[in-house]
């Protein structure tokens, strides 16, 4: 983890918390076979038989090829599964995604295409001056898709943070057609994480790189498709906001969205464009280009998604570092926006495959030097002119802590609200935050579901009540829950209507992962679906309902 270039003494690690005795996890991060066939599960307690369909989950599977070994935990080659639900029954099948990046390292037994944390050899097959060339550009985009499954115009995708998704058959988890933001759009990558309004328009954000420096794209794909077969026809950059440092971007993981509103997150996450595209040369990956800078405020950007303008006040928080928003609304002449965020953006540059590897005292350290992750609320006062009074707090919101005091003309500093109570300390903050996405994006809400993080990954669930601030926990000794996803009952009437579905593995027994499905009202076990087979801790999923 090497300090940025312009620091002057070697960096400082910070230490969280005082944890000790974490039990290692290293068999929930290792290579697996894929299952194309479906395998029955052994069913205990009972599956509500009204859910149909297919829980769908991605993330790396994949952590060598050959005799190399890829060096962060983005990096491995994305292994698709399903969990086919059907009047109570459960079969399970997974794939590895027919990506580029997978048959070349396939094919020729080593990594042929860098990831984020890894970077390739040379050609050995290439001469001295094509390799010296080739030294000084930007590194290939892999098409290793392995973050989330996705939705535009009614088909699933799966997508990393690049410019390359691909197109996948919910059905058969077959790669049906391998897709390229760029050829829509001018952009150079594209979230792993879009919002979709009801009727499907959908929004997203990617960067783009030119002669005059970066810029953060917002996106909007069209609802529908006109024929069979297309993929992004249609979509348009909505607005172009340009990078305060052109060299220097802000990294992002996602962004907010409420009705009328996309917020851009602009934090101190920063990447070093220059490092990235001399990485060959100097022997970096990307993750080696990112670094903190907590010096630099956090802005938020509002941009109106019916007319692409960017709002020219600007909303300023201390520094923070967040990967995955809950939610956010508006209500009063506020925008109320809920995320799960840190006080420290150095975590991303941890998650490296040794460190999760690790055991004893070195597990814990990394542990320890990882900020936690709480939910937190901050509220944006919308109507904010010349005539607002300085140097008070605007948010009028009952109850709420948050605070907003305009400092200058354009800008308004804000603090955020905990959306939790002390108790959730104890459960090592939240992340992957999932609502009830269908019927409450956008709008007020109550409920969100989320991991608990005593360890490296997720190891509870947990359901928060915004109302008060309480909590309910599912956990197990020694099990490690995935990101919960919320799916409603049928005619449900109450925003926790349903089931929260989570995928279920455990380092302590070969072969035991399980679907793990709970009353999302009660937070009680309804039942499981025990699969016979290793699965590695993945990152997003998504339920695709069939009738």
């Amino acid at each position: 983890n090497n300090p940025p270039s312009h620091s002057k003494s070697m960096k400082k690690i910070n230490h969280f918390t005082d944890v000790h005795g974490l039990p290692c996890i290293e068999s929930i991060v290792r290579s697996v076979e894929e299952t194309p066939e479906p395998i029955t599960t052994k069913i205990t307690g009972t599956i509500p038989e009204w859910i149909n369909g297919n829980f769908l989950r991605n993330g790396p599977g994949k952590f060598e090829i050959g005799n190399q070994k890829f060096n962060h935990w983005f990096d491995g080659m994305a292994l698709l599964h399903q969990f086919k639900i059907h009047n109570g029954h459960v079969t399970y099948k997974s794939r590895f995604l027919s990506s580029d990046s997978y048959q070349g390292n396939k094919e020729h037994s080593r990594i042929t295409v860098s990831e984020f944390g890894t970077l390739t050899m040379p050609d050995p097959c290439k001469n001295f001056f094509q390799r010296f060339l080739s030294r000084f550009e930007l590194p290939k985009p892999t098409d290793n898709a392995n973050v989330s499954f996705v939705t535009y115009k009614g088909d699933y995708y799966v997508s990393t943070e690049t410019n390359l998704m691909h197109k996948v058959d919910p059905e058969t988890l077959e790669t049906t057609q391998r897709v390229d933001w760029s050829k829509f759009i001018a952009v150079n990558g594209a979230t792993a994480h879009p919002h979709t309004e009801p009727d499907g328009t959908a929004y997203n954000m990617g960067n783009s790189y030119s002669a005059k420096g970066a810029h953060y794209n917002i996106i909007c794909v069209p609802p529908t498709k006109k024929v069979a077969d297309e993929t992004l026809e249609g979509a348009r950059v909505l607005c172009s906001i340009p990078s305060k440092d052109k060299t220097k971007p802000s990294y992002y993981h996602s962004f907010a969205m409420s009705e009328n509103y996309v917020v851009f997150i602009e934090q101190p996450i920063k990447m070093d464009i220059l490092k990235v595209v001399t990485g060959k040369l100097t022997g970096k990956s990307i993750s080696d280009s990112f670094y903190w800078d907590p010096k630099l405020n956090t802005v938020f950007h509002l941009i109106n998604k019916q007319t692409g303008m960017v709002s020219s006040v600007k909303y300023l928080a201390k520094p923070l570092s967040t990967f995955h928003q809950i939610n956010a609304y508006e209500e009063g002449g506020f925008l109320i926006m809920d995320m799960c965020a840190s006080d420290d953006g150095q975590a991303i540059t941890n998650y490296n495959i040794q460190n999760l590897r690790k055991s004893g005292e070195a597990l814990d350290e990394v542990y320890n030097t990882l900020c936690r992750v709480f939910p937190r609320r901050f509220v944006l006062p919308l109507n904010v002119n010349h005539e607002t009074p300085f140097d008070q707090n605007l948010n009028q919101h009952s109850g709420s802590t948050a605070t907003a005091v305009k400092i200058s003309k354009n800008q308004v500093f804000c603090t955020h609200e905990d959306l939790h109570g002390e108790e959730l300390h104890e459960y090592g903050g939240l992340e992957f935050p999932q609502i009830n996405y269908g019927v409450y994006n956008t709008k007020p809400y109550r409920y969100f579901y989320g991991c608990g993080f005593r360890h490296l990954v997720g190891d509870t669930l947990i359901k928060m009540d915004i109302h008060g601030k309480q909590m309910k926990v599912w956990e197990q000794p020694g099990l490690y829950p995935s990101e919960p996803v919320f799916v409603p009952a049928p005619n449900a009437t109450e925003e926790d209507d349903g089931v929260v579905m989570s995928v279920v593995i455990t380092p302590n027994k070969d072969k035991s992962t399980f679907l793990l499905v709970l009353n999302a009202k009660t937070f009680e076990e309804l039942g499981r679906a025990e699969v016979p087979v290793n699965i590695p801790y993945g990152f997003h999923g998504a339920f695709n309902p069939t009738p």
